[in-house]
Parts: structure tokens; C-alpha cells; sequence
């Protein structure tokens, strides 16, 4: 791949254990940027610092854990980061009836509150150091949802609608905000969502259970589980053109569904949108 680095290039990145972040953190460095990864375990830190990134501890469901990362990511950098890609979330699978209080405000802890106190710091330095860019990993499930997913739909809806209403805030601002959206990507995303699942739905005694199971084999599966999954290299080149482009995209879809259900929303009312919503998740259950 040959690509241009226009130095200096500091990127936060957040979320950085597996899958997305993990990639694109070590493609980046690779290409020259300087990263600080982010991991919300301490053994994640300890793995990816002898892979030889610069890690930090970040734990965004935990509001003093992001103000400390966020200190020690200044001091690494000597106060400028150029840009941030908010990649750390989870999925927290299961029908919305059957999700308490207590399980959304989870799901939301990380996926949106801590992403956006930690985005909120950010915008204060950019602004003072004259330049940035932040790129927040959405989902295709930020603007179309499918059934059983609602805890993560409404995250990723959220985080679409704070992402832009910055757009249009810091318009006179030299900072640019990004989405990207992918459909299927191969990581370990499945695989956590079915400990979450497992901690947080009461299957046996929900009016969903026959679902349950399906939903149970697909989220277990190895390897892909849907068409046209692509790896995660797929988001990492949509986040070089958001962080190199003079002008960067407010939106990047990645993934053939993303394109589709894009289209499709735009084209259909809201019940035929609803009906092929459905048909892609199986009737409920996928």
C-alpha cells in the first residue's frame, strides 16, 4: 500500500484488544503514525505494549478511567493528538423487552457516554492547537435497525446524532468529524456479544426464547456469519481517507449492506424498510 503520511500524525485510538481497532492500530504505525492505542483491560495493555504499540488503559464505561487515559495520552504526546478514532464498543444482544435499566444504561456507558466525555476533551485541545480530525466507528446499525439488536441500534443511533450535531457546531472550527459505517466485519465483536447476552438476558423466560436459540448458533459461529463480510482492513482504509483526505467524507459506508440499506432507506416508506429489515435478520432470528 503506498501511502502518503503527513506528519505529524498522533491518533488516539480507542478500543484496540481485537478486531477494528487492533488492526488499524498496527496498520497506522506502520505507515508511520504515531498511535496510542487504548484497551479497556489491563493484560490487553500489557499484550499490545510488547507488540510494541504505545497502549494506555481506558475503560470508557468508567468516567474517571477515560479522564486519567486522557492525562497520560497528553503527556505522551506533549499535549497534541491530531486525531482520534473512537473505535471501543460492544454489542449487547437480545429483544428490547428483555433488557432492563441496568443493561442499557451498560451498553450505553461505553458506547456512547464515555466515547463522547472522551470526544469532549479532545475538542478543547484541537481547538487550542489549531487543527483535528475525529472519526467515530458507527455501524450500519446506526441508521437501519434489526430485530434483537436494540441495545446496540440505539448506541449507534446516538452516536450517529452526536456526531452530527458536531458537524455543524465546530463548522467554523478547524476540526473534522467523520463517521464510519460498516456492515459485517470479522472480529471478535460476535463472540463478546454473546458473553454480554448470556449476563444480561433471561432467555428461558422470555417471550423470545425460540429466537433466543437461533440467535444463539449465529453468535457463536466461527468465522463469518453473514454475506459480504469483509475483514477489518476494509474500515482501516476508510479511516486513512478520513484522517488524510483535505476534506474528509462526513460519512463512510463500508460493506455492501451498508450501501444497500443506505439506498434502500432513502427509497422505501417505513414498512416495506421494516419488512426487508426483517427478511436481512432472519424474521427475528438471526
Amino acid at each position: 500500500m503506498s501511502i502518503k503520511i503527513l506528519p505529524p500524525k498522533t491518533i488516539l485510538i480507542t478500543g484496540c484488544s481485537s478486531g477494528i481497532g487492533y488492526h488499524a492500530a498496527h496498520a497506522l504505525k506502520n505507515l508511520g503514525y504515531k498511535i496510542i492505542a487504548s484497551c479497556r483491560k489491563h493484560e490487553d495493555v500489557t499484550r499490545l505494549q510488547q507488540e510494541g504499540l504505545i497502549c494506555i488503559q481506558c475503560d470508557l464505561a468508567n468516567e474517571d478511567s477515560v479522564n486519567q487515559a486522557w492525562k497520560e495520552a497528553l503527556e505522551i504526546t506533549q499535549g497534541s493528538i491530531d486525531a482520534l478514532f473512537n473505535n471501543g464498543a460492544f454489542g449487547l444482544p437480545g429483544a428490547i423487552e428483555d433488557l432492563s435499566r441496568q443493561a442499557l444504561e451498560h451498553q450505553f456507558a461505553t458506547n456512547v457516554f464515555g466515547t463522547q466525555q472522551l470526544t469532549n476533551l479532545v475538542i478543547k485541545q484541537m481547538r487550542k492547537q489549531g487543527h483535528g480530525r475525529i472519526i467515530y466507528n458507527s455501524s450500519v446499525l446506526g441508521f437501519a435497525a434489526m430485530a434483537y439488536r436494540g441495545a446496540y441500534n440505539s448506541s449507534k443511533f446516538a452516536i450517529e446524532g452526536l456526531a452530527d450535531t458536531l458537524r455543524i457546531e465546530l463548522a467554523q472550527d478547524p476540526i473534522q468529524i467523520s463517521l464510519i459505517e460498516p456492515g459485517p466485519i470479522l472480529s471478535c465483536f460476535r463472540e463478546n456479544a454473546h458473553q454480554e447476552y448470556l449476563k444480561w438476558v433471561q432467555a428461558d423466560q422470555s417471550a423470545h426464547r425460540a429466537n433466543y436459540k437461533s440467535m444463539e448458533t449465529r453468535l457463536t459461529k466461527k468465522g463469518a456469519s453473514a454475506p459480504f463480510t469483509l475483514g477489518p482492513e476494509a474500515v482501516t482504509k476508510a479511516l486513512i481517507h478520513a484522517l488524510q483526505a483535505k476534506n474528509a467524507k462526513a460519512r463512510y459506508r463500508v460493506t455492501t449492506p451498508t450501501h444497500l440499506f443506505a439506498i434502500l432507506k432513502r427509497l422505501l416508506p417505513s414498512k416495506a424498510l421494516d419488512w426487508v429489515l426483517m427478511k436481512a435478520g432472519g424474521d427475528g432470528r438471526r
